[in-house]
């Protein structure tokens, strides 16, 4: 007895005991500063075993570990493409009880009726980012050669028919009905010197209210004799011919002179494909629907 409590005398004072706390150290010591033993918390270690055992079941019950046919596939047979299935067609079935609605209602009677109106706009905004977005950008405003369609400065028309049209058949894309215009190019194919092109230029400038304060009657005569077929003798523009009003700011390359010279000098040709082929009738009547209430619908 008295050798096993000279032991464990001797054990204890072996201990390191901090003088500042009485905690026992782990006999670390960094240039003087030793780590106490501080057991970890009592909750803390609950919380530790339940994750453990919880990771365990999600490893049961959910696709987990990596093998060499793929992945383990889990108790309960989930997948990610399972779940968007389900997602989408809890979609499809809320869309239904609107879609039958829809699909045989006109353009007019759609826009008359609260609820098709709101189908329309929601789903419109939706198709806009997944496929208009990427040219004419996420709020509509556009970008150089692409219209801002916020404005009511149409090339085609403003209603909502002409923007169904529009869509459904693109800007000189691939099909029989598609939307057509050709602007000539006046000085690479040597209709016009370049110093007409300028006259033009001036005059054109001149319209849109610039700094040119006078007429310039060349510019005007050959104007007349050159563009007024298309863009109409008060060159506001013809939409019959998508061709641009030359009297507001709206410019769809750019309006200082050297923009100008040169749509006029190499014409312009954008295109805009015809999603007629890729999108649903009712995904077309949505967008057009949606674009036509952006502000500048006609």
């Amino acid at each position: 007895m008295t050798n096993d409590n000279n032991e464990n005398k001797d054990s204890k004072s072996n201990k390191d005991i901090d003088e500042f706390t009485g905690i026992e150290t782990t006999g670390h010591d960094w240039d003087g500063i030793k780590e106490l033993n501080n057991p970890a918390p009592r909750w803390w270690l609950w919380v530790f075993y339940v994750c453990v055992i919880w990771s365990v079941w999600y490893w049961v019950i959910y696709p987990a570990w990596p093998i060499l046919s793929g992945n383990t596939k889990g108790t309960s047979g989930y997948t990610q493409f399972k779940e968007l299935a389900a997602s989408q067609s809890e979609i499809v079935a809320r869309q239904q009880v609107y879609l039958d609605r829809f699909e045989n209602g006109s353009l007019n009677e759609i826009m008359n009726d609260p609820e098709l109106y709101a189908f329309a706009m929601a789903g419109g905004k939706s198709m806009f980012k997944d496929n208009c977005a990427t040219c004419h950008g996420t709020g509509a405003s556009g970008s150089e050669g692409y219209p801002n369609l916020n404005d009511d400065d149409w090339l085609w028309g403003g209603r909502i028919s002409d923007i169904q049209q529009t869509i459904s058949y693109g800007i000189r894309a691939d099909n029989d009905d598609t939307r057509i215009s050709q602007m000539p190019a006046f000085g690479k194919e040597g209709y016009l010197k370049s110093e007409e092109i300028e006259a033009v230029v001036d005059y054109v400038l001149s319209l849109s209210g610039s700094d040119i304060t006078s007429t310039n009657e060349h510019g005007k005569t050959i104007f007349a004799q050159q563009c007024s077929a298309c863009h109409g003798e008060n060159a506001k523009g013809l939409q019959e011919f998508g061709a641009p009003n030359l009297t507001d700011k709206i410019w769809l390359y750019g309006g200082d002179r050297e923009d100008i010279f040169n749509t006029v000098y190499n014409s312009r040709a954008g295109m805009m494909p015809a999603w007629k082929d890729r999108l649903d009738e009712n995904t077309i009547k949505q967008l057009s629907i949606y674009l036509h209430q952006l502000g500048g619908g006609e």
